[in-house]
């Protein structure tokens, strides 16, 4: 009998191990930490055998393949010792790519491919088409393959997840951009991340799409160099696009197969430069599997945005709060820095990732009054900015962030919760963060 052995008893590795023990595998859950009560209630319930707050190598070991949860890195010890025994280390969707014969609809990109997957997700679903939403977002794409028979999956796709797939094929791909981001798990080197990402292209065949952003200065040089089986189809706000999506005249236009579909920007659910790409990037992907004209624009205006991206949160007493915990980037950072109006005071800070702020520092200069730094490391964020914005305050909790923030504040200004870094220093994740940055706010 096959031996499956799933580190990480999160919803992607819980998923796995009931797909897994549904097709008869055995099947070994470990994790470090606790599990959550409800993923240990399936474990009982399905009584798939685990354990928690320690791994049990002899166990491990002697698994015929390893599907280990995206958060643990190729260096940690555990995984070297796997890999040691030539027992191949998969992710999620590699394993349940195996038992769907659904086309996948694959998102991938250092920043955007949240909405663009949720925006791509839901034009399918309100076209009427038979669509699961898993990968980053949603839930379990192993879950949903166990329990469903969907006929389309629309995955958000992050590089650690495609640095797990080894034979899976995603039928439409979509690579939003490539700014230097997790170093820390490349080595420091933006090429190891830059192959990470197009790992989305693998497999793909000449009936399927590869949908990129045309003026991502490192895409564009990456796919000078590259070979490529898929249909190619790009994107661009700066240039017309012979086949793909370009904007014109005020107008966001997609040709696909000689039937372009236009509408003004001003009509764009999404506004800002960063959500044209978005919307370009989900509606090729829309078009590349017929639905229809008039069902792509009637999602694209009237879709409703992501929580904790660039969320309104409320206006007390004049001052705007607007959650963008999911920010864990410089990249992401600019962009929301880059749509904000009003003087910001901006909430920033956590683990940093190899952060180079320098990218930041004309924005801020411009836009931000004052800074609250959340996180339990704030030197690096203060030595890069306390020259050009006087007023700086650290703080340990979203509830004192707030409250400092507001009393920097005046009416007309906005509290600008865009972390640039990962959460783990002070809460379970970018989820938790904005949840309670946004109590926080309630509670003033």
């Amino acid at each position: 009998m096959k031996k499956l052995v799933v580190i990480g008893a999160g919803e992607s590795g819980i998923g796995t191990a009931v797909l897994a023990q549904k097709n008869g595998y055995e099947v070994f859950v470990t994790d470090n930490g606790t599990i959550k009560e409800k993923y240990k209630n399936v474990l009982l319930t399905k009584n798939i055998a685990f354990e928690e707050l320690n791994h049990t190598e002899e166990k491990i070991l002697n698994a015929t393949e390893v599907m280990k949860s995206p958060g643990i890195p190729d260096k940690a010890d555990l995984i070297k010792k796997i890999k040691e025994k030539n027992i191949p280390v998969i992710s999620e969707i590699e394993f349940a790519s195996r038992y769907t014969s659904a086309k996948l609809i694959g998102i991938t990109g250092t920043n955007g491919k949240t909405t663009t997957t949720m925006l791509t997700y839901y034009i399918c679903k309100k076209a009427g088409l038979n669509v699961g939403l898993a990968g980053n977002v949603g839930k379990s794409f192993a879950w949903q393959v166990s329990e469903n028979n969907f006929d389309y999956y629309v995955l958000e796709l992050s590089s650690f997840q495609l640095d797990g797939m080894f034979h899976s094929k995603i039928d439409v791909a979509i690579l939003c951009n490539i700014t230097p981001d997790h170093l820390d798990r490349y080595n420091y080197n933006l090429q190891n991340y830059v192959d990470s990402k197009f790992r989305i292209t693998q497999n793909q065949t000449s009936t399927d799409a590869f949908i990129y952003c045309a003026d991502d200065e490192i895409t564009a040089t990456e796919i000078a160099k590259r070979k490529f089986n898929a249909r190619l189809l790009p994107f661009s706000i700066k240039k017309e696009i012979a086949e793909g999506a370009y904007v014109k005249e005020k107008q966001l236009i997609i040709n696909i197969n000689q039937k372009p579909i236009s509408m003004y920007l001003e009509d764009l659910a999404l506004q800002g430069k960063h959500n044209q790409y978005n919307s370009m990037a989900a509606g090729i992907a829309a078009r590349v599997i017929d639905i229809r004209k008039d069902a792509i624009k009637e999602s694209l205006s009237d879709f409703e945005n992501v929580e904790h991206r660039l969320e309104f949160v409320a206006k007390v007493h004049g001052i705007e709060f607007i959650n963008d915990s999911k920010a864990t980037n410089v990249n992401s950072t600019w962009y929301a820095l880059e749509s904000m109006q009003n003087p910001v005071i901006w909430i920033v800070g956590g683990v940093d990732k190899g952060n180079d702020y320098t990218q930041l520092r004309d924005l801020v200069k411009d836009r931000v009054k004052a800074i609250v730094c959340l996180g339990t490391d704030n030197k690096k964020i203060i030595k890069s900015f306390k020259d050009i914005v006087p007023q700086i305050v650290e703080t340990s909790s979203a509830k004192d962030a707030v409250f400092q923030s507001y009393k920097l504040g005046k009416k007309g200004d906005t509290v600008l919760l865009s972390p640039c870094c990962a959460s783990f220093d002070l809460f379970e994740n970018y989820e938790d963060r904005g949840k309670q940055f946004k109590t926080a706010v309630k509670g003033l």
